[in-house]
């Protein structure tokens, strides 16, 4: 029977259906927690910070005259960031190397990064491009404070 079944789904069908169910295996547990009633009357339930929903972080970085502004940028640990980049004159590139993050500006143009600060600390930003050495004067800094 099954196989019969099988044979008139799609591919399309097959993966919407392994999606769904993928989808219940990873937050089925989280939407238990968040209905769940708390075991003692008269107490309430209070996600902990592991569990709250991280903050969406969102900066707009010009690069102009071989430097970033602003040139440093504050998150949380375990925020959400996206970074949209700026060029007002010629192309650049961003680079977090931490992060595993890198992306080129088109001259004129804009690029965005997102990622999630997963681990606390001061990390170095900047343009990665050889194709002038001012490049290397493009710098900025990256602080993840701790949870």
């Amino acid at each position: 029977m099954l196989g019969l079944i099988a044979m008139h789904l799609n591919r399309r069908a097959i993966g919407t259906i392994l999606l769904g169910a993928g989808t219940v295996i990873l937050f089925g547990p989280a939407v238990v927690r968040l209905f769940a009633q708390p075991q003692n009357p008269g107490t309430s339930y209070s996600p902990s910070a592991q569990e709250q929903a991280p903050n969406r972080r969102e900066f707009t970085v010009t690069a102009k005259d071989y430097h970033f502004s602003p040139d440093r940028l504050e998150v949380s640990q375990d925020d959400l960031v996206k970074v949209t980049v700026r060029s007002e004159d010629v192309a650049y590139s961003v680079t977090i190397d931490e992060y595993r993050v890198s992306k080129r500006v088109p001259a004129g143009g804009t690029t965005t990064l997102e990622f999630r600060a997963d681990r606390a600390g001061t990390f170095p930003f900047y343009s990665n491009l050889t194709s002038d050495s001012r490049h290397g004067s493009t710098k900025g800094q990256l602080v993840v404070r701790p949870r």
